[in-house]
């Protein structure tokens, strides 16, 4: 059968449902929010409604139940849940944080919006999540806090960097983004760290529009997080705090609409979760026995929740570029497919190091030359470059007869490699 990029017909030629998860629940909740008029409850002073209103409170009390952490912390989106979590470690300018390369940039700007900087340790091949191996190369005097990012939907290596962190007094911080609901030997991913957390943006598996849900167990973190979300530096004076490091405030703050829909979406979230998975499990089931073609490997006692479904392919073996079997898949109306995260070391600002002002500050806060050339993470580049690409199930609703022409597509594709090893 001819490829569709050749000019023969599409396996799929509709367009996927739109991954929705709002129902009448949030709908309601929502509306009765804006019938009462208090779409927000925070004052940015010291007392009752300085940690928000009555939907704010009660959707971070049942975090906490859920999660089963001391404290659940909510912020306007998982970009300032990162920024406020670094804030909260006292880190000081010129300080190293280790972080995964393959992540969205703000796992890393967070960093630096407090003058610390990035260092990008290599990824685990088969999880794709930071290399607990590669974390103890870049650890020097200056190394504050590992900044491990929960990847696609699995736990990084926890016990192995928390280890790592506690032999070499460093703070621990899980970027759980796109794994609320993942477990890692019976916890959720995200509890394991000093300060771990969530995103609630719009394709995340509970989504709110924007926001984003800070855990952690050490009440001091909390306290400081706290502050930092709303306007800290006009607070501490009435409150009492005496330590003033990075008490640089900001409007973090979560909406009354947002948690009202947050309350319905976390009762939602292992039915969301165990569909994804139900989905993945036939994508594997599929495509399982395609030669060269890696499907999901999970990690150990640990769980995967499927943010995207990650895929490699031995271009080496297979002599055909990753990207001529991209255009192959998406021809055939494969929707959705993504080459993953470029490197953040290869992006302009960490290869000129030029992020405030142009004098490359905060690098010259720091003696030791960091280095972000092409080639330190030689594994999160090979599989951005050649091998790696995933479908972004987060994207959609897809049905079992989306799934099987997702299927018949590759199989179509694998059938007929020849017709596109021609191209090359």
């Amino acid at each position: 059968m001819k490829l569709a990029i050749n000019g023969g017909k599409k396996t799929i030629d509709y367009s996927f449902k739109k991954y929705n998860t709002i129902g009448s629940e949030e709908i309601n909740a929502a509306k009765s929010v804006i019938e009462s008029g208090i779409l927000s409850d925070y004052l940015a002073t010291w007392g009752d409604k300085f940690n928000g209103g009555e939907k704010v409170k009660e959707f971070e009390k049942n975090c906490e139940e859920f999660f089963q952490v001391k404290h659940a912390i909510t912020v306007n989106s998982w970009t300032s849940g990162l920024t406020t979590a670094i804030g909260a470690t006292d880190i000081e300018p010129g300080d190293e944080v280790i972080v995964s390369p393959l992540t969205m940039s703000a796992s890393a700007t967070s960093i630096l919006h407090w003058n610390a900087i990035p260092v990008f340790a290599d990824i685990e091949p088969d999880y794709f999540c930071i290399d607990p191996n590669a974390i103890k190369e870049k650890i020097t005097s200056r190394t504050r806090a590992i900044l491990a990012v929960d990847i696609y939907g699995q736990s990084a290596e926890m016990d192995e960097i928390n280890l790592i962190a506690s032999k070499n007094d460093l703070i621990v911080i899980s970027d759980s983004a796109q794994s609320p609901g993942a477990i890692y030997k019976d916890k959720y991913a995200g509890t394991l760290a000093d300060i771990g957390g969530y995103s609630l943006n719009r394709h995340k598996h509970i989504h709110t529009g924007e926001g984003g849900i800070i855990v952690t167990d050490n009440d001091d973190y909390a306290d400081r997080m706290r502050l930092i979300r709303n306007h800290a530096e006009s607070i501490v004076e009435d409150k009492g705090s005496e330590n003033l490091s990075n008490m640089i405030g900001y409007n973090f703050r979560l909406g009354e609409i947002e948690s009202a829909i947050a309350i319905e979406q976390l009762k939602k979230l292992p039915y969301f979760v165990e569909k994804r998975q139900n989905v993945a499990q036939l994508l594997n089931d599929g495509l399982k026995d395609l030669d060269y073609l890696e499907i999901p490997k999970v990690r150990n006692n640990s769980n995967h929740i499927f943010y995207y479904y990650p895929l490699t392919v031995n271009t080496k073996e297979l002599k055909i570029s990753r990207n001529l079997i991209i255009d192959a898949l998406l021809a055939e109306g494969i929707q959705g497919i993504s080459k993953g995260y470029q490197p953040l070391h290869l992006l302009p600002m960490y290869q000129k190091k030029i992020a405030y002002g142009s004098k490359n500050f905060p690098w010259q806060l720091n003696k030791n030359n960091i280095d972000y050339s092409k080639g330190i993470c030689p594994i999160a580049e090979k599989l951005f470059f050649e091998e790696f690409f995933a479908i972004q199930v987060c994207l959609f609703d897809l049905s079992e007869k989306d799934i099987s022409l997702i299927i018949e597509a590759f199989h179509k594709v694998w059938n007929n490699l020849s017709e596109i090893s021609n191209k090359l």
